[in-house]
């Protein structure tokens, strides 16, 4: 089973309503750090933990998804539907 991690975002006026980080495809290439440290920091793991899913934009979001090598950040809307990656 992958390992997992799945973070409610409840932003006002986001249309993001949760970041889900697969653990197993994270290999800290901190890409995502880079473009949003707000939201995203590696753990003692050197696996990338969500610290503020509500800090950054929807816009700032999907950049720093789309910025993994490895799309281990999936990004679901309100209704639970993936939006990133597709």
């Amino acid at each position: 089973m992958a390992n997992i991690r799945e973070y409610p975002r409840n932003k006002e006026g986001s249309n993001i309503g949760k970041i889900v980080v697969d653990r197993d495809l994270c290999i800290a290439a901190v890409s995502c750090i880079a473009v949003s440290e707000a939201t995203f920091q590696l753990d003692d793991e050197s696996k990338v933990v969500a610290i503020g899913p509500n800090a950054a934009d929807d816009t700032t979001l999907m950049a720093a998804a789309e910025s993994c090598p490895t799309k281990a950040i999936l990004l679901f809307d309100k209704t639970g539907k993936q939006v990133f990656p597709i």
